[in-house]
């Protein structure tokens, strides 16, 4: 078998419909790169300098556990955590130590931002589903909806959570980026050679390649979408974009970004087309990226009071 081809199919871990491939696996120059599609996003996974049968190991491992975030978190399934607090009807919940982070994590946002990342904000989807949308939605339409939202009305006093009538929660604004650091964690676990977790653009670096070069990262130019704007050399650390340019719609000549100010229930305006934030992790650095955009003209602002490396994209 030639270096570059894909493995054959017994290197291919089946999940449900059996015909269906999880993963690929190919040998790339002084790599392995496993690649599959989690959270509707492409997601890869670099193993620096590893034998074949390690290579897969490890990528069967960092699939199983992207996926095990998945179907715990999505908002689209009726049988986990979030369907069963979004059907509280009114009831307090216990959550499991998981699921306790991650909410004591969107209240931190929530705390950080203002109120402007708002996990209980998704409602608003009903309305701006920005696929081809060719009409705004009614101002009275949004305003029926305002009531249903505000973290700040929710009662969370770990690990109980009780959501008001009508209220539904969605996980999903920090979910890619805590299942990029589980992953990163898990391989740190099994390996001591450098990886790069990459899981639509939210990534996370262990270390320096074998050779002492540090990963190159290319950050998207939101102008002309896959073409590269700047590289971006990363030795440890996490590094994450949020960006309005490619959800969003146009009406009567106007753009409307996908980002919605969860106080209005209308699009943010003004502000950088593009947010990228290096941090610690990735975690730290999605939600330091998401809250600068949801500041709007304001964002370089904020950024700049957080003290961290960022790039912005008009």
């Amino acid at each position: 078998m030639k270096k570059d081809d894909l493995l054959n199919k017994d290197n291919l871990l089946q999940q449900g419909d059996t015909s269906k491939k999880a993963f690929t696996l190919k040998r790339k120059s002084g790599y392995w790169l496993g690649e599959f599609t989690v959270m509707a996003s492409p997601c890869q996974i670099l193993l620096d300098n590893l034998d074949e049968a390690k290579a897969y190991s490890l990528t069967a491992q960092a699939y199983a556990e992207a996926k095990r975030i998945e179907l715990k978190y999505s908002r689209f399934r009726d049988d986990n955590i979030i369907a069963r607090l979004n059907s509280s009807a009114d009831e307090t919940i216990s959550v499991d130590e998981e699921t306790t982070r991650l909410i004591n994590l969107a209240d931190l946002c929530f705390q950080l931002s203002d109120g402007l990342f708002d996990i209980s904000s998704g409602v608003l989807g009903k309305l701006w589903h920005f696929k081809q949308q060719t009409q705004l939605p009614s101002d009275a339409g949004i305003k029926a909806l305002l009531p249903n939202i505000g973290w700040q009305k929710a009662n969370w006093n770990e690990p109980l959570l009780h959501l008001p009538k009508d209220m539904k929660i969605d996980l999903g604004g920090i979910g890619k980026e805590y299942a990029v650091d589980k992953v990163a964690r898990l391989l740190q676990q099994q390996t001591d050679n450098a990886f790069l977790v990459n899981f639509g653009g939210d990534i996370y670096v262990n270390k320096s390649r074998c050779n002492g070069d540090a990963w190159q990262v290319a950050i998207e130019n939101p102008q002309h979408l896959g073409e590269s704007k700047l590289m971006v050399s990363l030795v440890q650390g996490g590094l994450a974009s949020s960006g309005n340019s490619q959800r969003y719609i146009e009406v009567d000549g106007q753009r409307y970004s996908h980002i919605l100010n969860p106080k209005t229930g209308y699009p943010i305006t003004g502000g950088p087309a593009q947010v990228t934030v290096y941090a610690q992790n990735c975690v730290q650095a999605g939600m330091l990226a998401t809250i600068a955009l949801l500041q709007g003209e304001f964002a370089e602002d904020f950024l700049k009071a957080q003290d961290c490396r960022y790039w912005l994209s008009n």
